[in-house]
């Protein structure tokens, strides 16, 4: 955890596994905040799939709130890692001082806008009178930790982008750890059903926000916090580069929205709650999949924004192979697990046979194209590291317009279950489109840079 990676200088393949897997695990780790929360949850006596199908209903919030930590940390990391590779670490200590105090606003903002909005927003969501009241709960307490899940979230990344991916990694282990520990303890023992869950949760984000906070204010790191230097027009360019990703996760939210709100009418009061539920325990099991797909492509944004900074176009282009190998490794493995093992995950949830068997279909419907969504991930998220952030956003809104469009259509025709198809071909298209726009461009970039490398960047950007 003391030693920093040399992202201009260290082998190329041995980087990308030296920071991409770090993140992978770290991200795999981080979902299990919430799967932890709703498997046991799920197996709360009595109001246990009631209780899930509320806290599912919670899940776009969450998503929501937390892509404000992205939107900073990914945005800032960016120009961040870019004026490390150009050795200007006074540009490099003003992007962390501004994105500090953006992280800093935006969760005082939002906890307090969250909290007078939250009934409105829960019903919208897909909130039904029987759930209502486990969602407001969970919601309630978990908005007011708001701060804690924004600054280890955002603040992760610039630990990360100095080279430092164990210490990143111990981040979101700490709390990872403390929740699964928390978690049964406030359920089970101080019976505190949904409101233990959120508090575990809230405990668990104090633990990792107050890890990233010491490490980036030791003398470990080559840039610490600082306080000052702060600018407009900074702060507007890391949200301008942070735009991408934090629409990709926002939007993900408001697919949340529409599914459940899909199932929910076209379900009607027989089966709505029912369907809410399984989508809840399938998108549960496909974010054991997108999140550490999102660490490995994230992971090594840090070494192409460095060597594109530094002008380096060859390395650039290596490791931009090298995650997207290890990205179809990953993903491989997955689609052959999805095939053979999903019953396994289900019963973490639920054993009613009906719930059981419909999740179990979910998952195999979900994961269908989770092989060429490798590249969909790869390559939007290396273009936002070269700071081609209109291309990578219009391809990333691309692929969630299709997701939306099949989740709205297709239960027009061929009821709510047809939902589920929404993404594996939004999947499927959008990681076409996406190979062939990334392979035109790409030369042309970096040939672009390698011209201009040599002269100073101006201003605070």
């Amino acid at each position: 955890m003391n030693s920093a990676a040399d992202l201009g200088k260290a082998p190329v393949s041995s980087l990308v596994l030296r920071l991409a897997i770090p993140a992978m695990i770290a991200q795999f780790v981080n979902v299990l905040y919430s799967i932890i929360d709703r498997m046991y949850i799920g197996h709360i006596p009595a109001i246990g799939p009631d209780a899930l199908a509320g806290v599912g209903v919670c899940g776009p919030i969450v998503t929501l709130l937390s892509s404000f930590g992205t939107l900073v940390g990914i945005g800032g990391s960016i120009l961040f890692g870019i004026r490390l590779g150009e050795k200007n670490i006074p540009k490099a200590r003003q992007i962390l001082s501004n994105a500090f105090l953006m992280l800093t606003c935006f969760s005082l903002v939002l906890t307090a806008a969250f909290l007078l909005l939250k009934d409105q927003l829960l019903m919208w969501f897909g909130a039904s009178s029987v759930t209502f009241a486990y969602a407001d709960t969970y919601l309630t307490i978990y908005t007011a930790g708001t701060f804690f899940a924004l600054m280890a979230t955002g603040l992760n990344y610039f630990i990360n982008s100095q080279g430092f991916p164990l210490a990143g990694m111990a981040t979101v282990l700490i709390g990872a750890v403390f929740n699964i520990l928390l978690d049964p303890l406030f359920i089970f023992v101080f019976h505190m059903d949904v409101a233990g869950a959120a508090i575990a949760t809230v405990i668990s984000q104090m633990a990792s926000c107050a890890f990233a906070l010491s490490f980036l204010f030791s003398k470990k790191v080559k840039v610490r916090i600082t306080f000052g230097g702060y600018s407009r027009r900074l702060m507007g360019r890391i949200l301008y580069l942070g735009m991408s990703p934090f629409l990709i996760l926002a939007t993900d939210s408001v697919l949340l929205i529409v599914m459940n709100t899909v199932l929910q009418t076209y379900g009607g009061p027989s089966q709505g709650d029912m369907l809410i539920t399984c989508a809840t325990i399938v998108q549960s099991y496909m974010q054991l999949i997108t999140s550490p797909m999102i660490g490995i492509s994230g992971g090594s944004q840090a070494i192409i924004s460095y060597n594109y900074g530094a002008g380096e176009a060859k390395r650039v282009k290596k490791t931009v192979s090298c995650t997207l190998k290890l990205m179809l490794t990953f993903t491989v493995l997955m689609f052959i697990i999805s095939r053979f093992l999903p019953r396994v995950f289900v019963l973490l949830f639920t054993s009613v046979p009906e719930y059981m068997d419909f999740s179990v279909w979910g998952i195999q419907t979900f994961t269908l194209m989770i092989i060429p969504l490798s590249f969909q991930y790869v390559f939007v998220d290396s273009l936002t590291a070269l700071e081609r952030t209109k291309t990578a956003l219009t391809l990333s809104v691309l692929r969630k317009s299709m997701y939306m469009a099949g989740t709205i259509l297709l239960p027009l025709f061929f009821g709510a279950a047809s939902a589920f198809y929404g993404e594996p071909l939004a999947d499927g298209i959008s990681s076409v489109i996406t190979s062939a726009v990334f392979l035109l461009l790409i030369d042309r970039h970096l040939a672009k840079r390698s011209v201009s490398v040599s002269t100073p960047a101006e201003g605070p950007n």
